[in-house]
């Protein structure tokens, strides 16, 4: 229940009078492996949408040839998208294709095209990431460990509606909020590349490796083979039940997001717990290759079965050194050329284990590297502890502007 002044339309309502104004990928064998090629028409992915914006990178190309045959799943720059597998709840606008005319999207994205004489493109892009609009999506998504969200849902996601005038009164308020909170970000982004400046800095570009470190592969620095997650539905938390750890909890930086779930599988909460120091890596998705690293400072947690777990071996390895690694390039070029399939690209643990290969520097100099990130993630927890009063402040006006407690229509 939306409780505003304001009339509340459908998504639908407003999108170009365009059969294909609303549309998801091509599904199964419509695209696959051997389809991509070096250039040609990029084909997008739900990891260009992070935090509801838009980056375009990492992309896949076809021909223009098998691109007309996929021309229903065309988007263009000023289309927004949707991802309707995983993460469920965020979109983004197509802002820039680096000068391609157009993009394909896979099975896992939806774009919506928005007919912008019925609707401010600022006021419906702060909407569509308010509460309202992500819990919609979220509520209406199958409840499974890869959710998944029909086109149906999308095209009726609400939609309030004031006046042209108020929206771009609204729009503008938030976008000077939004600015402090992008000021506040562009900081802990800094701090994180600072990280892997230091990381190549103190150990080199791992592909050329240049210092001649001895490389091993994942499995030979953790205790044991990777091991794959439980496969407990997600349930409401409360105190007392382990947090559950599925893929889209877990950030583009690595850190967990707030959409706290715990596992309905009482057994399986022992077998799947997490120790400090355990990583965690994307098996499957648009997000394969993502990985997590467990701190103690995140409380009792589980995982699911599209994650893999193992365990370093800290007389080995440093399980920060060995996080910080799968933050290179080289490591997310090792990702792309593993993925095994296009609809739902793949790594599993064997491929993870014995193909991954890890440089290996002095444990001490690992120790010392680790010891320089914890004194940066002491910085970036200030400032990430700043960001959340901001974007409570944002949020809480944004509640107001939706609910019609700004201005008079």
């Amino acid at each position: 229940m939306i409780r505003t002044k304001y009339k509340v339309l459908k998504l639908e309502d407003i999108a170009v009078n365009s059969k294909n104004a609303i549309v998801d990928g091509p599904f199964g064998s419509a695209l696959k492996v051997k389809d991509y090629v070096d250039d040609g028409i990029p084909v997008l992915q739900g990891k260009n949408i992070s935090n509801f914006q838009f980056n375009f990178s990492d992309i896949r190309y076809i021909t223009p040839q098998k691109a007309q045959e996929l021309i229903r799943s065309k988007v263009e720059v000023g289309d927004i998208l949707f991802v309707k597998i995983g993460s469920i709840g965020y979109s983004a606008e197509v802002t820039d294709l680096n000068g391609y005319p157009f993009a394909i999207i896979p099975a896992n994205l939806a774009k919506v095209s928005i007919d912008y004489s019925k609707v401010d493109k600022n006021y419906l892009l702060f909407w569509l990431r308010s509460d309202t609009v992500v819990n919609y999506l979220k509520k209406n998504a199958s409840k499974t460990a890869q959710p998944a969200l029909s086109l149906g849902k999308i095209k009726q996601i609400p939609v309030v509606m004031p006046s042209l005038e108020t929206q771009k009164k609204i729009s503008a308020v938030l976008l000077k909020a939004q600015e402090l909170i992008d000021k506040r970000k562009a900081q802990i982004e800094a701090l994180d590349q600072l990280t892997q400046s230091v990381f190549l800095e103190m150990f080199g570009d791992p592909k050329l490796n240049k210092k001649n470190w001895k490389k091993q592969k994942l499995n030979d620095v953790c205790l044991r083979k990777g091991e794959y997650g439980s496969g407990s539905s997600a349930i409401p938390y409360d105190s007392g039940k382990p947090r559950y750890i599925r893929i889209t909890d877990i950030r583009d930086d690595g850190s967990l997001n707030d959409d706290i779930v715990a596992p309905s599988n009482p057994d399986d909460y022992e077998k799947y717990r997490l120790n400090e120091g355990d990583i965690l890596f994307a098996r499957s998705g648009a997000t394969v290759g993502k990985t997590y690293l467990h701190s103690e400072k995140n409380g009792y947690c589980i995982f699911a079965g599209y994650l893999i777990r193992f365990v370093p071996d800290t007389s080995k390895i440093n399980p920060k050194f060995l996080f910080h690694f799968t933050r290179t390039q080289y490591y997310k070029q090792w990702v792309m050329s593993k993925q095994n399939t296009v609809a739902q690209p793949n790594i599993n643990a064997k491929q993870y284990g014995e193909e991954l290969f890890i440089i290996c520097p002095p444990l001490e100099l690992q120790n010392r590297f680790a010891k320089i990130v914890e004194e940066i993630e002491a910085e970036k927890e200030l400032l990430q502890k700043s960001m959340v009063e901001l974007q409570n402040n944002f949020n809480s006006l944004m509640q107001r502007a939706f609910k019609g407690e700004l201005f008079n229509d």
